[in-house]
């Protein structure tokens, strides 16, 4: 098939959009002058935007990529393998958010000082770390490889640019900056692929066309990832994974309460079960249009090629990019928070003031954004970004996760079990991929029966639990009391409302503005009604804010 690219009309649009986000981060950056506000939004970010950002954190580019290549090649499986989501937000919104909030931290692995020893927060640090450049590698190479498809830049060179542009974003607001691009891109983003989804039906003859053509990709449980013990492996994976990932738990405490808290969780859930069969309909419908393509997980950049007209397909590429953007946002910032207050502050300088760490704060987002676009160039060579992505998490992820979820669910387990588990559940996990003794889904479950039962049988055998223990775990148990729940002043909040209602009204107009040149076509109808929409409410959430200034 003919490469097609963007045209001068498309890259204005990204450019414009990119912009408008600038300015977004720089509000932030002024607004945010303290280590606390970067890392953590000073506990004030109401949970409907930090449930919104959370569900983008784990979006990303790689959707339309990764999902996307499963959807063309096996079709509906790959909303039941999205959906290994929901039950994960759930456990965390009837479980883990409570204590996260009142456990009251600045970064996720902060307490396992006092529930474990320092020598365990540190190996944490470590070996967390290393799992969070290899995995937010993978969504940065799917991010290059979607670009590079409709662009004339390489792979390594579309890597580059979306490395370093993610960086600058990150580094200029910090977490409320983060949370807020979120929430805004996941509108736009939303919008533009609801212009892409009829597009795709309409090429592929609707479901009829699909039925006719690709029967197999309208079953639930097609293909290899179909299978029961595929299928119970992964979703095991993403419980543990998605409960211990920085990210989302920093979401979960970086509101005011409790309730907040199991909010963000819940809205979380909800967008993960609702959505999914959206965002993947027109990877399906593509093995109807386009049934011979050599590499699956390009399957959605090739239909976005394809049937949108110029200036749209720019509108899709900055939203897609947003998506990762939102991802590795909030990635970055949560890994430069533990570097910052878990390595710097707790090893070199636990006098520093709080401006010092605020600097130390950016310039080690600085530096997160380098070393993960350097590895994101070497993604390819692990068989392509969902095989990438399950390795290191198989390798990892489950090991890590079970000390520091069970850790703030159960008081016996001690140190010596934590790292018995960490360190035997990696080398068994590399074994089993080294060697080959088992199939994927009985490796991942054997390495989670272990991470279990090695953890566990570590608290059957301790009969003395340190007192700062039961301190802790009387904390997390305790409600937090009224004069620790901060709140947001109402002037911040009409800003707050203002900002999103402009940002809103200006990318419908976007929408709005490219209808214009297609207003014939169905593609530029579309266009013009998810434009309206848009901006329709930027507009209520405009005059919204003055209500808000009016009732402070």
């Amino acid at each position: 098939m003919e490469q097609l690219h963007l045209v001068g009309i498309d890259y204005t649009i990204i450019i414009a959009y990119l912009l408008l986000m600038a300015a977004i981060s720089l509000f932030f950056g002024w607004f945010v002058k303290d280590v606390g506000g970067y890392l953590v939004g000073g506990n004030t970010i109401p949970w409907y935007i930090s449930g919104v950002s959370n569900f983008m954190s784990m979006f990303s580019t790689f959707v339309f990529v990764g999902y996307a290549g499963i959807a063309y090649e096996h079709g509906l499986i790959a909303v039941v393998v999205f959906w290994s989501t929901v039950p994960a937000c759930i456990f965390a919104a009837r479980v883990m958010a409570k204590r996260w909030r009142r456990a009251e931290l600045t970064t996720p692995i902060e307490y396992l000082e006092q529930r474990y020893n320092v020598g365990i927060r540190q190996m944490f640090s470590g070996v967390g770390l290393l799992l969070r450049f290899l995995d937010n590698a993978v969504r940065l190479y799917a991010s290059g490889l979607f670009i590079s498809t409709v662009t004339p830049i390489s792979l390594a060179e579309a890597i580059w640019i979306s490395g370093l542009l993610i960086t600058f974003y990150t580094i200029i607001g910090g977490l409320w900056a983060v949370t807020v691009l979120d929430t805004i891109q996941f509108i736009v983003l939303f919008f533009a692929t609801l212009i892409l989804v009829p597009l795709s039906l309409y090429e592929a003859g609707g479901f009829t066309g699909i039925i006719e053509k690709a029967p197999e990709n309208l079953q639930w449980f097609n293909g290899e990832k179909g299978a029961p013990l595929w299928l119970i492996a992964y979703y095991c994976l993403v419980m543990l994974k998605y409960n211990s990932l920085w990210a989302f738990i920093q979401r979960l405490y970086a509101v005011k309460d409790e309730k907040s808290s199991s909010k963000v969780a819940y809205c979380s859930a909800f967008l993960f079960f609702t959505t999914p069969f959206i965002f993947l309909l027109p990877a399906i419908a593509a093995k109807v249009i386009v049934p011979d393509l050599a590499d699956p997980e390009q399957s959605y950049v090739t239909l976005c090629a394809m049937l949108l007209p110029a200036g749209m397909m720019g509108l899709m590429i900055a939203g897609m990019f947003s998506a990762t953007m939102s991802a590795l946002n909030s990635e970055f910032n949560a890994i430069a928070g533990v570097l910052t207050n878990d390595v710097y502050k707790r090893l070199f300088a636990k006098k520093s003031s709080h401006k010092t760490q605020f600097y130390f704060a950016r310039i080690a987002t600085i530096s997160v954004g380098l070393v993960i676009t350097f590895g994101a160039l070497f993604v390819g060579n692990f068989g392509g970004a969902f095989e990438a992505h399950k390795l290191f998490n198989s390798l990892f992820a489950i090991p890590l996760s079970v000390p520091l979820i069970f850790g703030m669910l159960m008081r016996r387990p001690t140190s010596l079990g934590a790292m018995i588990t960490v360190f035997g559940g990696a080398v068994l996990g590399l074994s089993f991929n080294i060697w080959g003794w088992f199939d994927w889904q009985t490796s991942t479950l054997l390495v989670v029966a272990y991470c279990l039962t090695s953890f566990i049988i570590s608290g059957l055998i301790n009969k003395d639990i340190p007192e700062k223990v039961n301190q802790f775990f009387d904390k997390i148990g305790t409600p937090l009391p009224a004069d620790r729940i901060p709140s947001i002043d109402p002037g911040f909040k009409s800003a707050l409302a203002k900002l999103f209602g402009l940002s809103l009204m200006i990318a419908g107009f976007f929408f709005i503005g490219v209808s214009f040149f297609t207003l014939a076509d169905l593609s530029g109808k579309l266009a013009l009604t998810a434009g309206t929409l848009c901006a329709g409410i930027g507009l209520y959430l405009f005059f919204m804010s003055r209500r808000l200034l009016t009732n402070r």
